[in-house]
């Protein structure tokens, strides 16, 4: 899977936030679904879910991408 990068900008509410999503292979034999957001041009926050197989982490990561899409975020 390629990472999915995504944005919203909403410049009455002063909003300006990313979302990026990423698989990612760990030391164990797992795969991690990476998640990171926050606003424009800060560091932003990250959480990892660790999943069994590839399958389930792009299933899991492909959810949080139509989620993010849904709320209004556009690829970029």
């Amino acid at each position: 899977m390629t990472p999915g990068h995504f944005c919203k900008h909403d410049p009455e509410r002063n909003m300006a936030r990313f979302y990026r999503v990423d698989v990612a292979p760990t030391l164990f034999g797992e795969v991690s679904v990476v998640r990171s957001w926050g606003r424009i041009g800060t560091a932003g926050r990250t959480a990892f879910e660790t999943c069994p197989t590839s399958e389930t982490a792009e299933i899991a990561a492909a959810k949080t991408i139509c989620a993010k899409l849904k709320r209004g975020y556009l690829a970029k």
